[in-house]
Parts: C-alpha cells; structure tokens; sequence
C-alpha cells in the first residue's frame, strides 16, 4: 500500500491546533486498525526554519524533526497560521521555501491564516481560498488576486487546500484522507479521534 510523506511547518508563535489537529488525523490514520497486519498510510513528520525548538501559542515548546535544510521531499506540506504569520510574512527565506516547495510536493495545505503564506508566495493567485473569519478581510485587502471565500471549512483547489481557523485543520485533513484514501478510512479516523464530522459525498 502507498504511504505519503506528509511535512508540517512550525514557527514561534503558530498556533497549536492548527499543526496538532492535522498532525492527529493523518498520524492516527491507518488501514485494518485491529488487523496484526495494518498499515499507517502518512509518514508525518515537522519542520521550522532552523530545526531548533520553536515556542508556540500560549507557551507550548515543540522541537521539530527537521530543519528547512535538511527536511526531506514531501507529498503533502501543511502550512499552519497563528499569531507567528505576522513575522514570517516578512520572512523571505520561509517565503521562499514555501514556494519552492510548491514545485515538488502534490498537495500544499494551509490552516487558519497560513493561508496568508500561501499568498505571500503567489500560490493563491486566482483561486478560491479562504482563512479564519476574523482575517478573511486581511486575506482580502492585501491580496486582491485571490478569490476569497467565506462561511465554509475549507477550500479545495486540487493541489491546494485551505482551511478556515484553528480546529477547521481538522476538516480539511479528514477531507484529504477522504480525498486520498476514501471516506471509510476518513470516517474510521473520525471515530478514533472521538471527532464528529459529516463527510461530504
């Protein structure tokens, strides 16, 4: 069975849902579950710039796998957003790494306002992409090229997917379980997680 190789950023001051939940979906997914033979479909690992400890929001310390460096070649990069997002905005070695990303992974996802990342890098030009409600006008304002959608989870544009605020990451990485492996797997995952969650047809 395929596995995916699925990178996480981080940065001080993200915001701790936004990697944790997607980081529980596609840890905790997994085909046969009881089965001695069963298999864990996404290999999920973190990044941040420096591969040193990061604090995030309201004081939590993550010390990631891998730097930008020496992070390895993903298939599907999650982009969380949080206070951070107003530094590294202007941080052109991020900005650049996102972009440069984009060229070699299959699916670039973002939560909350790392979907502001995504624009800084010129990803969401001209599509449909949305963030959390209180920064759907920030997205908006400073990057008129993206269509901005509002009042739903989460936006899928085939190899980019955004999400609205905080625990809408959660959504949008059971959307891809369900995108990538079927909604059985998806709603298997949901139960384990204890997590409600109606899953589209």
């Amino acid at each position: 069975m395929q596995t995916w190789k699925v990178g996480i950023l981080l940065f001080d001051e993200v915001e701790v849902l936004d990697f944790a939940g997607p980081f529980e979906v596609f840890a905790v997914t997994a085909f046969n579950r009881m089965q001695p033979d069963h298999h864990e479909p996404f290999q999920v690992t973190t990044i941040s710039q420096t591969g040193q400890l990061i604090t995030a929001r309201n004081g939590l310390k993550v010390t990631p796998d891998y730097s930008l460096d020496t992070a390895p070649q993903y298939d599907l990069l999650v982009i969380p957003g949080g206070k951070g997002v107003r530094q590294e905005l202007h941080n052109p070695i991020l900005i650049e790494w996102i972009r440069n990303q984009y060229e070699s992974v299959q699916w670039m996802t973002s939560v909350c306002t790392g979907a502001l990342l995504l624009a800084k890098a010129g990803l969401l030009n001209g599509l449909q992409a949305t963030t959390h409600w209180g920064s759907i006008e920030w997205l908006r304002t400073d990057y008129p090229e993206v269509h901005v959608v509002e009042n739903v989870k989460y936006v899928d544009e085939d190899r980019i997917v955004t999400s609205a605020g905080i625990s809408a990451g959660i959504h949008m990485a059971l959307h891809m379980v369900s995108r990538l492996l079927g909604r059985e797997v998806a709603r298997d995952t949901a139960r384990q997680m204890e997590y409600d969650i109606e899953l589209p047809c």
